[in-house]
């Protein structure tokens, strides 16, 4: 099962990445994912924090001003896994495209579907809507 979601915001690509991977302020601004502990580098693992739930994914990729992703698994690999990215698109007039999807993975996944569908797509609407607003009000 795949969630997608994308935003247009006016602002460089290397604005959004600055935004999306300064781990420190996600509690100032972010409505979705309240903090993440670690570093935006390959193999890194981080400490993810949604809610009152703590998951530490690893960091698949990590491109500069490009794509960020992370894969996180509930408990052992096969159960639950999402595998997670953000990939900015310069477009025309100083706008970019920003993606926000994850591709959940796991024999949990079909009694999770109607919570994800809902109250996770949301989530990551609000961090779109969010991440916008403090890109475009630090131009």
């Amino acid at each position: 099962m795949k969630l997608r979601t994308e935003i247009k915001i006016i602002g460089t690509p290397e604005q959004i990445w600055e935004c999306l991977t300064d781990f420190t302020s996600y509690l100032d601004w972010n409505p979705f994912i309240k903090s993440i502990k670690g570093e935006a580098k390959q193999h890194a693992k981080l400490q993810v924090q949604i809610d009152t739930m703590t998951f530490t994914p690893i960091v698949i990729e990590a491109i500069a001003c490009v794509r960020f992703s992370w894969l996180g698994k509930l408990f052992i690999k096969g159960l639950f896994d999402g595998l997670h990215s953000f990939e900015i698109t310069p477009l025309a007039n100083g706008t970019c495209l920003l993606v926000q999807q994850e591709e959940f993975k796991g024999i949990l996944v079909p009694l999770l579907a109607k919570k994800l569908k809902t109250e996770t797509l949301a989530g990551f609407h609000a961090m779109n809507k969010a991440l916008k607003q403090r890109v475009e009000q630090s131009e």
